[in-house]
């Protein structure tokens, strides 16, 4: 490892291991109270230094977070009501299993897909409990695809979305996740005007490198307690960004909607913030038309703020920030990790604001 990245990780490390009880404050957050003091990792940086909680780490109710990943070839499992096939992806850039949820509804018609990238110490079963976004597709009629970090790219699991090779259109993660998709997309009939990706955390911050890097896959990206497109390049930005922010690139044209936490103290909720100037950078503000409204669900307050392009009609980019709550997916299954049973429904929220969002096609 050359010199300068050594002696930066060095730094990294250092203040991570000096700060620990800043960041062990935020384990009740998606976590158990109860229990030995371990440090949450949601967004893999503390996996990369080697710096990792006990295995035993648990979420709520005491449901395993650091969950095994499991290779699984291309056998079918029945569910309650549709089907979860667990497949696996590989294309130049690598290797991924996903699990691809088929509701029941569907019979080979043309059906939108929403890609759902978990957060950390997560996999993709875990996360299609948590979420609860089987449910939804029951009920709106379309597919589902969990793309699963393996340990042999992050010995945790986490996707690498602070790397710059895992940034960039065509190479790394990014090329792996739209394989998966084309994968899908070739495999069963989706509507390709009608693709969306989202995610918690790490996977937030992937999805916001999804949409940045793949305009023309996405048609909507849904970011939960997530960071900005390149709001950090290495290990010690990518934990500074989870305080700061950081400054993240221009995010794009796909329409997006952010949630998160106002307590969130494992990613600051001025990332959400940043997000979406980040949406907005090259937009003229005069165009730019902002409602924002206040409400109660789920026994939380929340603020709902919509960027409208007022000449197009548009949405640009809509944002939820939550009091009260931290850093886990809001209106989620306790069954899962990382999840907030109180409102206000994000799955419910997203599944809305995508169902509205259908990309143009080519002229």
């Amino acid at each position: 490892m050359p010199e300068n990245i050594t002696n930066a990780t060095a730094r990294a490390a250092d203040l991570i291991r000096r700060n620990i009880g800043g960041i062990s404050a935020s384990r009740g957050n998606g976590r158990t109270s109860s229990g030995p003091l371990s440090m949450p990792d949601p967004t893999g940086i503390l996996a990369h230094l080697g710096i990792t909680g006990p295995s035993g780490t648990t979420g709520r109710n005491g449901v395993a977070a650091q969950v095994t990943s499991t290779t699984y070839g291309a056998r079918a499992t029945k569910t309650a009501a549709g089907e979860t096939r667990h497949l696996t992806y590989t294309g130049n850039a690598g290797t991924r299993s996903y699990d691809l949820y088929l509701p029941t509804g569907y019979t080979g018609q043309r059906l939108p897909l929403v890609v759902m990238l978990h957060g950390g110490t997560q996999n993709a079963a875990d996360f299609a409990v948590g979420t609860g976004m089987n449910h939804l597709a029951e009920q709106h009629n379309f597919l589902v695809a969990y793309p699963e970090q393996s340990r042999s790219a992050n010995q945790a699991g986490y996707w690498n979305w602070f790397r710059p090779e895992d940034q960039r259109h065509g190479t790394g993660e990014p090329a792996v996740i739209a394989g998966i998709t084309a994968q899908v997309s070739t495999d069963h009939s989706v509507d390709e005007r009608r693709v969306y990706v989202a995610g918690l955390s790490a996977g937030g911050a992937m999805a916001a490198v999804m949409a940045a890097t793949y305009p023309k896959v996405y048609s909507a990206s849904g970011i939960h307690s997530g960071l900005g497109y390149r709001a950090a390049t290495d290990m010690p930005g990518a934990f500074a960004a989870m305080k700061s922010g950081g400054t993240p690139a221009a995010g794009g044209t796909v329409p997006l909607i952010v949630f998160h936490g106002e307590r969130d103290s494992t990613v600051a909720p001025i990332n959400a913030e940043r997000i979406v100037e980040a949406r907005l950078a090259g937009q003229r503000r005069d165009r730019v038309r902002t409602t924002v409204t206040h409400g109660t669900d789920g026994g939380r307050t929340h603020t709902r703020t919509v960027y409208t392009d007022a000449e197009q009609q548009t949405v640009l980019a809509e944002s939820w920030i939550v009091q009260g709550a931290g850093h886990a997916w809001f209106g989620g299954n306790p069954a899962g990790s990382y999840t907030d049973p109180q409102g206000p429904d994000a799955s419910a929220e997203m599944i809305r604001f995508f169902l509205s969002q259908e990309r143009r096609r080519p002229s």
